[in-house]
C-alpha cells in the first residue's frame, strides 16, 4: 500500500516540496537573523532632551521618567546635566537665558542634534535676537506656526452641558503689574475708565492678590479686561485663559484681531475692543448687557473647559512627541525676521 500510495503522481512533488519547506524554515535564522542586542538597545533608547539652563528659576526635579509619569509620554528622558551633551538629541536654550554671543553655548553641535530656540515673550520684549542667526534647528513658542507650538491655554472638549457663572458683584476688573503709560493697554484703560468703573489689582496699583487670592477676585467681575501687553500674532496669554475664562468672567480682549482669537476659542466667548467704534460705545454695551445676554457669553462651558499650560515640564515634554514629524538639518538663518514677521 505504502508503495502504491508513493507510485502515484502528485505524491512524490508533495514530499519534496515538503523537504523544501523544512528546509526554508530551519535556515531561518540564517537567512534573515535577528537584531543583535545592541541594535535592540538603540531602538529603544530614550529620546534625551538637554535643557541647557531651566526656564524658571525654580527647577523640579526632573530625575525620574517625568514625561511617562506625568503626562503619559513615553521614551523622552528630560536632563538638565550639561556633561550628557554628546548623548543628547535635542538641546533645549530658553530665550530669557541666553545671552548676546556664545560664550555661553555649546563650543560645537553634534551630527544629528537639533537645538531649540524657547520663547513665550512677544517680540516687542524679546531682545538680542539678531545674535543668533544660523543657531537653532526648530523654535518651541505661542505661534500656531512654531516647529513646537506651546500656548498659554487652550478648550479641551468636555460633554458636561453645564454652566457655572460664579456671583458677580461689580462690573471690571483688571490685574494689572506692569503699567506703562506708552503702552496701548495703559491708553485703552485710561480713555474706558473715563465711562465706567474698573476694579485694578495688582503691583501696578498697588494691590497684590496673592496665588490663591486672584481667581476668587476676579471671579467676582462681570467682565475682564483681558488687555495683553504688546500686540502680535497669536499672543494671547494667561489674561484670557485664566483671568478670564477660568475665573468665570467675560473677557474684554485687547490683542491681535478678532479672527485670530476666533482660531482659540469660540465668537460668543469674547468680547473684543475693535467691535466698537468708540471706548464710550464698549462702556455702554457693558453697563447695559442684561443677564440673559450675558449668559450667552458662557456658552462655551457646555462644549469645553479650559486647560493651562504652567509646567514648563510639559511644554519640554512636547518636544518628544512632535520629534517624529519635525523637519531635520534645517536652520533659522534669521530668527528676528522670522519672530517679527
Amino acid at each position: 500500500l505504502r508503495w502504491s500510495l508513493w507510485g502515484r503522481p502528485g505524491m512524490k512533488a508533495l514530499v519534496t516540496a515538503g523537504v523544501f519547506v523544512t528546509t526554508l524554515w530551519n535556515m531561518r535564522s540564517f537567512l534573515n537573523p535577528s537584531k543583535g542586542p545592541g541594535e535592540d538597545a538603540k531602538h529603544r533608547e530614550p529620546l534625551m532632551i538637554l535643557v541647557w539652563e531651566w526656564p524658571s528659576k525654580q527647577v523640579p526635579n526632573i530625575s525620574r521618567d517625568v514625561c511617562h509619569e506625568l503626562y503619559s509620554i513615553t521614551g523622552c528622558q528630560l536632563t538638565t546635566e550639561r556633561q550628557l551633551l554628546h548623548q543628547a538629541h535635542v538641546v533645549v536654550f530658553p530665550h530669557s537665558r541666553l545671552q548676546p554671543g556664545r560664550d555661553k553655548l555649546p563650543k560645537e553641535r553634534l551630527p544629528g542634534q537639533n537645538w531649540v530656540w524657547v520663547s513665550l515673550e512677544s517680540p516687542s520684549n524679546t531682545r538680542a535676537l539678531a545674535a543668533w542667526n544660523q543657531t537653532f534647528n526648530w523654535v518651541m513658542t505661542y505661534r500656531q506656526d512654531s516647529d513646537i507650538f506651546i500656548p498659554y491655554g487652550k478648550l479641551v472638549p468636555n460633554q458636561s452641558a453645564t454652566v457655572n457663572i460664579p456671583a458677580k458683584t461689580n462690573l471690571v476688573s483688571w490685574v494689572i503689574s506692569n503699567y506703562h503709560r506708552t503702552q496701548k493697554r495703559a491708553e485703552v484703560y485710561k480713555n474706558l475708565s473715563r465711562y465706567l468703573h474698573v476694579n485694578i489689582y495688582g503691583k501696578a496699583n498697588n494691590k497684590p492678590l496673592c496665588k490663591d487670592c486672584l481667581l476668587p477676585t476676579i471671579s467676582k467681575s462681570k467682565f475682564y479686561l483681558a488687555f495683553e501687553n504688546s500686540i502680535h500674532r497669536d499672543y494671547i496669554t494667561e489674561k484670557l485663559w485664566r483671568n478670564s475664562l477660568l475665573a468665570g468672567t467675560v473677557p474684554v480682549v485687547l490683542g491681535p484681531p478678532r479672527a485670530n482669537y476666533e482660531q482659540f476659542v469660540p465668537a460668543d466667548s469674547f468680547i473684543h475692543v475693535n467691535d466698537f467704534d468708540s471706548l464710550e460705545e464698549l462702556a455702554t454695551f457693558l453697563k447695559t448687557m442684561n443677564s440673559s445676554r450675558y449668559r450667552q457669553f458662557f456658552d462655551w462651558q457646555k462644549r469645553f473647559s479650559v486647560k493651562l499650560y504652567t509646567d514648563w515640564r510639559e511644554r519640554i515634554c512636547a518636544i518628544c512627541t512632535a520629534y517624529p514629524l519635525l523637519p531635520h538639518g534645517h536652520l533659522y538663518p534669521d530668527l528676528q525676521s522670522w519672530f517679527n514677521s
